[in-house]
C-alpha cells in the first residue's frame, strides 16, 4: 500500500550542482538547487575537486533552505534518499556523507538512488496535468556525461540497452561550443543561436553504429578539424548561427536514429526522455513531430526537471520506500554506478 504521508529529504550532488528536495509522498514541497557555472565557467569545463569543494560549502544551506521552504521541520522526515553515483566521486561523496550523517543522527532510512533511473523516474512526480507513462516504456537519458538507451520494465528493473562509447551528446556540445569561443555550458547558447541558422549550411559526419549504441568524438573531430582548415579568420563569427544549427542538427539526429530503430525493435510506443539536454528545444521539437507520424506518445519532463535536480532523487526514493528497498550506511558511492 503506497504512504502518501512519508516525507523525505533527497539530496543530489552528482556533479557541479547542488541540490536538495522534500517531498511528502510523490508531491514536491520544495526542490532548491544551487549551481556552480561561475565557478568553472573560467576553466571550460567542470573541474571536479572545485566541484567537491563547491559541494562541501553549499549543502547545509541547500538542504536548510529545503526544508524551509517546504515549511517541514526535519524531525517529520520519514527518509533520506540520495544520490550514490554515477557521478564525481569527490561531489558524490559529499551528498553521500552529509546523507548518512543526517540519517544516524535522526535514526532515519537510507535510500541510495541511481542518478540516471531518477532522470526516468522524474516522470513519476506528482502533476495534476500529466499522465506518467506506463511500463514498459523505451528511456532516454541525455545529458553531459551520458547517453543512453533504457529499455524501463519497472521502477528499478532497468535493461541498458544502448549507450554513448565515447563523448556524451551534451559534452560534445560544450566541447564544440568551446572551438567556436562560446563559454561553458553552450549547450544553451548552441540551441539558441541555432535558431537563427541554416542547419542544411555546412554537413558533418551523422554515425550509424550498430544496434543501439552512439558515437560522438567523431563528429567532435570532423568539426573541429572543419573549424581549423579554414583561412578566414572570421569564419566562425560569419558563420556562428549557421554552424550552431548544423552541428546541433548533427548531434540531435544520430541519437533520433537510435530511438527510432529501438523502439521500433522492441515494439514500443512509448518514449521517456531525461537529462540536461532533454531541455534543448530542437530535440523537443523532432521528438514530438516524430510521434505524430509515428503514433509515439513521447514523455518530455519539464525544463525545471531536465537539469540534475533533487526532486527526481525524492520520487525515486518514494518509490524505494514503498517496496522496502532501504540502503545502510556501508553503501559507498559510486562513480560508475550502472543502471
Amino acid at each position: 500500500m503506497l504512504r502518501e504521508t512519508d516525507i523525505i529529504l533527497a539530496i543530489e550532488s552528482s556533479c557541479d550542482d547542488t541540490a536538495a528536495a522534500v517531498l511528502k509522498g510523490r508531491k514536491v514541497l520544495s526542490n532548491c538547487i544551487a549551481n556552480q557555472n561561475l565557478i568553472h565557467k573560467a576553466y571550460g569545463g567542470i573541474v571536479p575537486e572545485l566541484a567537491s569543494r563547491a559541494h562541501q560549502s553549499k549543502i547545509i544551506p541547500v538542504v536548510s533552505q529545503a526544508l524551509t521552504e517546504a515549511n517541514i521541520d526535519k524531525k517529520e522526515l520519514t527518509a533520506i534518499a540520495y544520490t550514490q553515483g554515477p557521478g564525481l566521486l569527490g561531489s558524490l561523496l559529499v551528498g553521500s556523507s552529509f546523507g548518512k550523517s543526517m540519517a544516524i543522527a535522526l535514526n532515519l532510512p537510507l535510500l541510495p538512488i541511481n542518478h540516471m533511473q531518477g532522470h526516468l523516474l522524474a516522470h513519476y512526480i506528482e502533476n495534476e496535468n500529466i499522465t506518467p507513462p506506463v511500463f514498459p516504456f523505451l528511456g532516454v537519458t541525455l545529458s553531459g556525461g551520458h547517453t543512453q538507451l533504457i529499455l524501463v520494465k519497472e521502477y528499478f528493473e532497468m535493461e541498458l540497452i544502448g549507450t554513448t562509447l565515447d563523448d556524451a551528446i551534451g559534452e560534445a556540445f560544450d566541447k564544440c561550443g568551446k572551438r567556436m569561443g562560446l563559454n561553458y555550458p553552450a549547450g544553451h547558447q548552441i540551441d539558441k543561436l541555432a535558431q537563427d541558422g541554416d542547419h542544411l549550411r555546412f554537413t558533418f559526419p551523422i554515425t550509424n553504429l550498430k544496434k543501439y549504441d552512439v558515437s560522438y568524438s567523431g563528429v567532435k573531430t570532423a568539426f573541429t578539424n572543419f573549424i581549423q582548415k579554414q583561412k578566414d579568420p572570421d569564419f566562425v563569427t560569419k558563420h556562428l548561427n549557421d554552424l550552431c544549427a548544423s552541428l546541433q542538427y548533427t548531434l540531435i539526429q544520430i541519437i533520433l536514429n537510435k530511438i527510432e530503430k529501438a523502439a521500433q525493435d522492441y515494439g514500443i510506443n512509448q518514449i521517456v526522455i531525461g537529462g540536461g539536454v532533454a531541455a534543448n528545444s530542437e530535440i523537443r521539437k523532432q521528438l514530438k513531430n516524430i510521434s505524430k507520424s509515428k503514433d509515439w506518445e513521447v514523455f518530455l519532463p519539464s525544463l525545471s526537471l531536465t537539469t540534475d535536480n533533487a526532486a527526481m532523487i525524492g520520487v525515486a526514493g518514494y518509490y524505494k520506500l514503498q517496496q522496502n528497498k532501504y540502503g545502510s550506511i556501508s553503501d559507498s558511492a559510486q562513480a560508475r554506478l550502472k543502471i
